[in-house]
């Protein structure tokens, strides 16, 4: 082949690809949608990948005003919560898990923030709960009353067993709920994230 002939076939190669290139620009270009802007002449289309400024200005001023929305809308407040243990028979111990009941819920109704507070007894602690010897069972009742964050869990293992070693019913009185283990409810408040506190 000579020289004359090369040079030829490559300007026709050239001109195939850049008609084949024209042709798939215009098929895609014909998919967008036409942009005019008030400025640009109304038979010329804007280039996709060129918007206009306005447009641009208009949309960041919207991003700006909805991260601002959110920094200003007030964080919701975390509620709190926490378990009170009574594991034995002593009458100041029950009053002192009932103060500390009191004073941790009068706080944060002061704050204006949440809280959850349970009073978990098991072993003797569930003389606390029992309806027949229960030293604090008026103030409970009272205190149930007014104060629906504070809750009362007594062990049903405790109940059982002192129900064989005192061959009779063990009452729970009415505020309070009978879950299978004290111990058991502590740990999987406790891996829940609530807080633990033996007064």
């Amino acid at each position: 082949m000579n020289k004359r002939g090369y040079i030829a076939r490559a300007a026709i190669a050239g001109v195939i690809v850049l008609l084949v290139t024209t042709v798939l620009s215009a098929a895609q270009d014909a998919q967008r949608p036409l942009t005019v802007t008030p400025k640009t002449h109304a038979g010329m289309r804007q280039h996709p990948a060129m918007k206009p400024a306005k447009s641009l200005a208009k949309a960041q001023m919207k991003k700006s005003s909805t991260f601002a929305l959110a920094a200003e809308a007030p964080a919701e407040k975390k509620e709190h919560r926490l378990i009170l243990q009574v594991n034995s028979n002593d009458p100041a111990a029950m009053n002192l898990a009932l103060n500390n009941a009191m004073n941790v819920a009068e706080y944060y109704k002061e704050t204006g923030e949440k809280v959850k507070i349970e009073v978990v007894t098991f072993g003797p602690g569930l003389h606390m709960l029992r309806d027949d010897t229960s030293p604090v069972k008026a103030r409970i009742e009272t205190m149930s009353l007014s104060n629906p964050e504070i809750s009362f869990k007594a062990c049903g293992n405790t109940q059982a067993n002192m129900h064989k070693a005192e061959n009779k019913d063990i009452p729970i009185i009415r505020e309070a709920e009978v879950v299978k283990s004290g111990v058991i409810r502590i740990m999987e408040l406790e891996e829940q994230g609530w807080s633990y506190v033996k007064p």
